[in-house]
Formats: structure tokens, C-alpha cells, sequence
């Protein structure tokens, strides 16, 4: 076995480890790492990824299932919808050049990240919902498969996002359900690129398999870990994986640049976002806000 097979299978164990702690990332890594590691042509991997990504999270939802931490009625209507917009992602596709799609794929990891980083907003007495609005599962459904079919994302970096900070689900309920929908989304933009694109099986299967052992590991740690602590990480996860395929997009020097500018705004969008929290929050309470002179900045 060469070393880069090695190598590809033991990067393939994080990959299911993301999808089974956050509920994502699978695709954010396992498209670079098909790409960078394996060698893979940029659109057969985005191929490759969904199929590893659609059955890791098949296998990943079975422990939070036992554990109660899956909407089903969200996450099956979430699915259904979002495949119609996978497999037409999938045939837009071959329209579309791969560096295109891998900028942009970049690009919405980062968004994501920032609204993960900053949160919800949380409202005092609203109820944690048990199902979220059907109306509303659908049309976010569809936009999510969509983009899920285009750039090979199975999903998480935006269906956690949607179920957690719009729908107001728990995280760990949001990294549950969502494993339910990107499994759905996955197999039906698979479906879309194999009219266009051949895989190569044995090397699928072979990280497949290395994904779905890391996915049973991370699925079981998922529910110890506090939801807050979750969120975030999941968004520094995403910001650190999205400068990195921003970067490989462009020449050495302007992918350093644009790389750390990127972060550097991640960065300064996240604290921005959590001191208007804290400056609202006080305000709500009674308490004044001290201010530095002439600046306007609450400390």
C-alpha cells in the first residue's frame, strides 16, 4: 500500500469524526483531501466525496438516534427536498469549471463559519421547538441541496447552521438530524454527477470504510461535549478549512494574502458580533455601557 493510500485512508477517520461530532465537515475535508492527497481530479472528487460523505453519515446517525438527538419529521422532509436541488445540483455541474466551483465552495465555508462563531441570538422564554415549520424546511432544503450538488458539500456546513441558528434547534439535536439530510442529499447529488463523471471504486470504498469508523467514534463522543463549546468549534473548523482551499485557488502570494485577510475577517466579524451581544444584552438589563472616550467601543 503507497504511502499517499495511507496517508488518504488516515485523513478518511477525521472526516467521519467531523460528521459524527459536528454534524459536517466531511465534504470540507474530504474534497481537499481527494484533491490534495489522493490526487483526484477536481470534479471526481467531488463525486468520490458525496458518495463517502452519503454513507458515512447513513451509518454516523445510528448512535444519535439511540440517543434521542434526531428530529426525524425535520430531517426527512429536510431530505426530500434538499435531494431535489442535490441531483440538479449535480447536472448543473458539468456547466460549471471546477476552479469556479471550489472558489465558491470556499467562499460560503467562510460565511458559514462566521455565523456559527457568532451565534443565535437567543430570545429569554422561547421554547426549544420539537419539529421546525414544513414551509420552512423545504425552501431551505432546496437552496442547501442545491449548493450541496455543486460543489460536492454534503451539506453540514450549512444544514447545521440552518437547523441550530434559524430553526433554533440544540446544537447537538441540529448535529444529529443533520446527518439524516446530508446522507439523503450526498446519494442524490452522487446520482447527478455519475451521468458525467467515473469513479474510481476501490479507493472510494477503501475511505468510505475509514470514514464511517471515524464517524462511529465521534457520534459517541458528540453528546458529552457542551453545545456551546460544539458551535463554535465547528465554526473555527470551517474557517480554518475554507482559507485553505481559498488559497490553493490562487497564485502563492495572493493565496497567502487573500488566506490571512480572510481570517483576519473572520476573526474580527466574530468578536464584533459577540460584543453588540453583550452590548444589547446590558442594555435589555438596565445596565449602563462604558464607553471609551470618543470611540464607541463597549468594553
Amino acid at each position: 500500500m503507497s504511502a499517499p493510500l495511507l496517508l488518504t485512508l488516515g485523513l478518511a477517520v477525521l472526516i467521519g469524526v467531523s460528521l459524527g461530532l459536528l454534524g459536517g465537515g466531511g465534504s470540507i475535508l474530504a474534497v481537499p483531501l481527494l484533491v490534495y492527497v489522493a490526487g483526484l481530479p477536481a470534479k471526481e472528487a467531488i463525486a468520490t466525496s458525496l458518495l463517502v460523505v452519503g454513507a458515512t453519515s447513513a451509518v454516523g446517525v445510528l448512535p444519535h438516534a439511540r440517543a434521542g438527538r434526531v428530529r426525524w419529521r425535520t430531517g426527512l422532509i429536510f431530505g426530500l427536498a434538499g435531494m431535489t436541488g442535490a441531483y440538479a445540483g449535480g447536472r448543473l455541474a458539468e456547466f460549471v469549471p471546477a476552479g469556479f466551483l471550489l472558489t465558491g465552495f470556499a467562499v460560503m465555508m467562510l460565511a458559514t463559519a462566521i455565523a456559527m462563531i457568532r451565534g443565535r441570538r437567543a430570545a429569554a422564554g422561547r421554547p426549544v421547538p420539537h419539529e421546525l415549520p414544513v414551509f420552512r424546511v423545504i425552501l431551505d432544503g432546496i437552496v442547501v441541496g442545491l449548493v450541496t450538488g455543486l460543489v460536492g458539500a454534503g451539506g453540514g456546513f450549512l444544514v447545521v447552521p440552518a437547523l441550530a441558528l434559524l430553526g433554533g434547534l440544540p446544537m447537538p439535536v441540529a448535529v444529529g438530524t443533520s446527518l439524516v439530510v446530508i446522507a439523503m442529499k450526498s446519494f442524490a447529488g452522487l446520482a447527478g454527477y455519475l451521468s458525467t463523471v467515473s469513479i474510481d471504486w476501490g479507493l472510494a470504498l477503501a475511505v468510505t470504510a475509514a470514514a464511517i469508523i471515524g464517524s462511529t467514534l465521534g457520534g459517541r463522543v458528540a453528546g458529552k461535549i457542551p453545545a456551546d463549546l460544539l458551535r463554535k468549534s465547528f465554526g473555527w473548523f470551517v474557517v480554518v478549512m475554507g482559507v485553505f482551499v481559498l488559497a490553493q485557488q490562487l497564485p502563492p502570494i495572493a493565496g497567502l494574502a487573500l488566506g490571512a485577510s480572510a481570517a483576519a475577517g473572520t476573526v474580527t466579524m466574530a468578536v464584533w458580533g459577540r460584543r453588540r451581544r453583550r452590548h444589547s444584552g446590558q442594555q435589555r438589563l438596565g445596565h449602563p455601557v462604558r464607553e471609551h472616550a470618543g470611540s464607541g467601543v463597549d468594553r
